[in-house]
This record gives structure tokens, sequence and C-alpha cells, in this order.
């Protein structure tokens, strides 16, 4: 059999898997809820229903999806492979937490049971693997009660770096869900500002009377239509520098210095760009790169040099998002691990970024951090051990469930996975 890839979309700042020369397959014909237990609060599906789909058919029952990634394209496969985050890690911990059982096609083309008890090795692999040991057919999720489809949440903006570390790190105790953006363009005493958001499902006691006759109805939001995407050159230079500055301080400044208690639709909180305001999106033609690592809490030192190093490139188009993470994911190769993590976006295109990305890796391994593997097209392959340390013992693993290394991707052939 020749090498192939087992495809489901994540859901996050990914792109699908690449295999040059290879075969990729695509796993989301396979999408069909079979079975919500709800007393348990329980689902089985195959891996290629969309998370989406799956919160549309088990909101109106009072249960929701336990994770939901910063993307809407993701399926219940793809998150299981890339082990997918949400704005509510810290509380609730990364997906494959809620997973009780997965079935996963082998290489050879049996048909296997891994749960965290009875198989913990492979499921380990399998969770956040990134569909190196076999292709995920279907799992068994738990899920999370809700009174309402409604979101209360919060907002502060904070003056600079440590301002938004302090929100952050006294938001996650009093909410589900936290996340900031960061203004990458803001320098001096303002390098690092930014604007945190949270949240937690409104109760039923909370919703205006005229929400009470369908408290639990997925209400879809109203999603601008994009504008026509600007060319990259105007955000590059200097006139792209003053446009996204400008419009970095109007949305720092929209945004009050502290408000609570605002219902919230759960699309418009969990995807924010959908709705929000054409000039705060500046949407551009080109691709992009996607950058996502994580270090510890104790390690803020080197958050901050990253941050500064950042703001000082000056770049117009980057986007920034900072989480803080707690305990990390079930499986070897999980991203997600306690500590300050952010995604980042940078235009392929721009002058340097190679180097800086290299120099950004080298940062992050040596402050004991890690890369986001399933965001990941350039890491060299001598700083994977140090940023995973269960590396060896996930190559142990595929080896049983592939011996022959038939499920691959171009990212396992560069990192030796």
């Amino acid at each position: 059999m020749s090498a192939v890839t087992a495809w489901h979309a994540d859901g996050g700042r990914s792109a699908p898997p690449q295999r040059a020369g290879g075969v990729v397959l695509d796993m989301t014909g396979l999408d069909r809820i079979h079975s919500i237990n709800t007393e348990r609060g329980e689902v089985v599906c195959d891996a290629g229903v969309s998370l989406h789909r799956l919160m549309a058919v088990v909101l109106p029952l009072g249960w929701f999806v336990p994770v939901v990634p910063a993307g809407r394209g993701g399926t219940v496969g793809g998150a299981v492979g890339a082990d997918v985050h949400g704005r509510n890690q810290y509380a609730d911990g990364s997906f494959t937490r809620h997973v009780r059982s997965l079935e996963l096609l082998t290489a050879d083309g049996s048909i296997r049971i891994l749960t965290p008890r009875d198989t913990p090795e492979e499921f380990r692999a399998t969770a956040g693997g990134l569909g190196l040991t076999g292709a995920v057919l279907s799992a068994t999720i738990r899920l999370l009660p809700v009174e309402t489809s409604l979101i209360s949440a919060a907002g502060e903006r904070a003056r600079d770096l440590d301002d938004l570390l302090v929100r952050l790190t006294e938001a996650d105790p009093r909410h589900r869900y936290s996340a900031a953006w960061i203004d990458l363009l803001a320098r001096g005493a303002a390098t690092g500002r930014g604007v945190v958001t949270c949240g937690a499902h409104a109760p039923l006691d909370a919703l205006p009377r005229r929400a009470l006759r369908a408290p639990l109805a997925l209400r879809p939001g109203r999603f601008r239509w994009p504008p026509p995407a600007l060319p990259r050159s105007w955000l590059d230079g200097r006139l792209g520098r003053t446009v996204t500055g400008l419009s970095n301080e109007l949305w720092c400044r929209v945004v009050p210095r502290d408000r609570t208690g605002a219902l919230r639709r759960i699309p418009g909180f969990f995807h924010p760009l959908y709705g929000a305001p054409p000039w705060y999106r500046l949407p551009t033609r080109g691709a992009t790169v996607r950058y996502g690592f994580v270090v510890g809490h104790d390690r803020d030192d080197a958050l901050r040099r990253i941050v500064r190093r950042i703001s000082r490139r000056g770049c117009s188009s980057a986007v920034g998002v900072l989480q803080r993470l707690g305990p990390g994911g079930a499986g070897l190769l999980s991203f997600p691990a306690e500590g300050w993590a952010m995604a980042l976006e940078f235009p392929a295109d721009l002058p340097g970024l190679e180097q800086l990305l290299d120099t950004l890796d080298e940062e992050v391994a040596d402050a004991g951090g890690r890369v986001r593997l399933a965001a990941d097209s350039r890491l060299r392959p001598e700083l994977l051990a140090a940023m995973y340390p269960a590396l060896d013992a996930f190559r142990a693993a595929r080896a049983r469930l592939d011996p022959d290394g038939v499920f691959t991707s171009d990212l396992a052939r560069r990192l030796g996975l």
C-alpha cells in the first residue's frame, strides 16, 4: 500500500496536511451522528461530522460541544488529530480530554477501539497525533451541559502586556472562556496592549423575556459579507502600518475599559471576525504563514521578548491572540501545555520572515516551550525533541500501529515523526 495522509479539518489555525507525491484521504464523507445519550451527555458520531453541525444538533437538547476551536470548519476527526483547544482550555482542557473512545482504521486494514484506560499509549499517540497512527472513523464524546444558547460576555482593555497578563490570570477562575487580542504594532509603553474577551454560558435567569420562548435555539448571528480583499501592497510599508495602526487604535478605544454581562450569540462570541466591522478585518490577498507557540507561566520574560521583537518588526498584517493555558493535553504530541500560548499569522511574502520565525523557534525552545505542529511548515527537526519530551514514546506507539509508515505526511517526513 502506498503512503497516504488522512485529512480531517481541525477548525483551528491550520492547513490541510500535505503529502507531496502521495495520496490524501478526505474523511469528511463520514458524517453520521449515531446516537446521543441526553442523560449522560454523550454523543457517538463519525469523525467527519463538523463541530458546527454537532453543536446545532446537541444544543437544543441542553448540551454543548466541549471545545470550540478558532475556526468554524473543523470536524471531530480533525479535533482529535490536532487535539484542538479553545478559549476554555484552562477550565476544560483540550478536545481529547472529552473523548471516551475512538474507532481507528490502522494501516493493516483492521479497526481498533482505543480508550484512555484500555489502550493508553495508542490513544495518547492518536490524540494530537496529526493522523499518523491511522484514520479516525468515529468517536464517543462527552458534552458540556448548558441552560441557554447565549454567552454572558465581558471585555476589558489592557494598557500593556503586563496588564494583559494580569487581566487574563484574574479572568480564568471567573469565566469558562477567555482570550486576548494583542496590538502587535504598539510600541514603547503600550507594547503588548490589547483587549481581553471573557465569557460563560448564560444561565436561564439571565435571559430577557423574549429569549425565554426558545432559550436553547442556535441563533446564527449576523455575519457580514467580507469587503473586497485589499492588495497586500496596500498594507505593506509605512502606509500599511499607518492604516492598521489606526484600526488597532480605534478597536482599543471602541471596547469599554471594563464591560460585563453582555449577552452574545455563540457564533459572534467564538468567531468574532465573522461579524467584525470591515475596518477591523482589513482582509488582504496573498498567502499567510500561521505560527503558534506556548511558554511556561514562569517564562513570561520570553513572552515579552517575543512580543517586543514582533512589535519592532512592524508587520502591519500580523495577527496575534494570547491565551493562558492550564494542564496539558492527553496526547503525546498535544500542543497545549501549562503556560502562555500565542497564535500568530504573518503574510508569507514578509521580507525576512524565515529568519524571524527561526529566531522565535529558538526563543521558544530555550524557554522550554513548544510550537504548534498542526500549524507548522518549517520547524527545524533538531528543535523538536526539546519541545516535545514524549517524542520517543510517540514514535514507539506509532511503530506498533503502523510499522511500515503507511500513514505519513510532509511534516512527518521533515521532522522524523
